[in-house]
């Protein structure tokens, strides 16, 4: 069986990495890696296929400008030619990028199976790019696998079959946990005293956040009372910082004292900045789940998640309709030593990519054999 796995952006390589070593490890099994460049600094790219010991891509369609639908088009031309040359067995894609929604797109016109990987996760706001290209991705995919049961619940409302959907647990933590093994400390000792570190870590590049003046200008508000409170540690991203640019608040983020700017980080680096942070304040998907399995305090500005578990089971406080005074109170408070208590959430032990690549392997090649030896005349 040959499966083609899609890489375009910075988080499908934590989700692709433990599913390809999983698949590498059957040798009925053909595992190649597309990676269509939506994502091509090596920053925000390249850096993870060394640490996530990931082979380099089969292809490389360099697809990384331009407007969602010319990005979206871009991609399925280039990779319809991909299909031609290597007739596939399955194509797999994860998260809900625009790489997600181009790739499932062609290979369901050219009739291939589509595996979707973190499927049935919803924001309820069909104003984030991402909630569409999930909601088509599972309308057209042929087998689903999940991460928490809420994602269950959403596919079942959308009439998406039983058959089709998995509860297997969360792939991202499959590769936190297999880079959490190289860092110097994994965790730290019961009996070792140990305070809280004394920063908090800022990540924001949504849309939302980040491409509007007056919600920018409320961001360095937020970060000078912030400050106030401990250091802020802020990997800015590309989009972000060329945003500040071209709005001239990139002079101003300079001068606020204890804000420490640095460049995005390779995913061990900000895996060990997460791990031993006070407190993270984001708007990132996957940074919400990381934060539970690591049982670090959380702070979503965002109007609404789509992996509500984080919320609700693990150490992530949603803030809606957030401002400058909102942010600090909550991190004051959560510094101070009121936060919750919040658990991991089921199945997320590292062993996701093992239950999808055994369900693959039963339907795909397994179920297939076995129907053809009682059905000779089909072969």
């Amino acid at each position: 069986m040959k499966v083609i796995n899609i890489v375009g952006a910075r988080p499908n390589f934590m989700k692709v990495a433990p599913l390809h070593r999983a698949f590498s490890r059957h040798k009925d099994i053909e595992s190649l890696i597309v990676h269509t460049g939506q994502h091509y600094d090596f920053q925000m790219s390249g850096i993870f296929f060394h640490q996530l010991d990931l082979p380099e891509p089969a292809y490389f369609l360099g697809v990384n400008n331009g407007s969602h639908a010319q990005q979206t088009a871009g991609i399925m031309l280039e990779f319809e030619k991909v299909l031609v040359a290597e007739e596939p067995d399955l194509v797999l894609v994860v998260g809900d990028v625009n790489s997600t929604l181009a790739c499932a797109l062609v290979a369901v016109k050219m009739h291939i199976p589509v595996v979707h990987v973190e499927a049935g996760l919803r924001s309820g706001d069909r104003k984030m790019p991402e909630e569409i290209n999930r909601i088509m991705t599972d309308a057209i995919a042929d087998q689903l696998f999940v991460t928490e049961h809420t994602a269950v619940l959403n596919l079942l409302k959308e009439n998406i079959p039983t058959a089709k959907i998995h509860f297997v647990g969360n792939v991202m933590i499959d590769s936190l946990l297999y880079c959490l093994r190289s860092l110097d400390r994994l965790v730290k000792s019961e009996d070792e005293q140990v305070e809280l570190e004394n920063y908090i870590l800022l990540t924001l590049h949504r849309p939302a956040n980040v491409d509007k003046s007056a919600v920018l200008i409320k961001v360095l508000e937020t970060i000078r009372k912030l400050t106030q409170l401990q250091k802020v540690i802020f990997p800015i991203h590309p989009r972000t910082l060329k945003n500040c640019e071209a709005l001239g608040l990139d002079a101003d983020l300079g001068k606020i004292k204890n804000l420490e700017m640095i460049r995005p980080q390779g995913y061990r680096e900000f895996l060990e900045l997460t791990r031993d942070a006070a407190l993270v304040i984001t708007d990132s998907g996957g940074i919400q789940e990381e934060t539970t399995f690591l049982q670090v305090p959380c702070i979503t500005l965002r109007e609404s998640t789509e992996r509500p578990v984080t919320v609700e089971v693990g150490t992530n406080h949603l803030l809606p309709d957030w401002n400058a005074e909102s942010v600090l109170h909550l991190a004051q408070q959560i510094i101070n030593g009121a936060c919750k208590q919040g658990r991991i959430p089921e199945l997320w032990d590292g062993h996701a990519a093992e239950r999808i690549v055994t369900i693959l392997r039963e339907k795909y090649i397994n179920s297939y054999v076995c129907d053809h030896k009682r059905q000779p005349s089909d072969l």
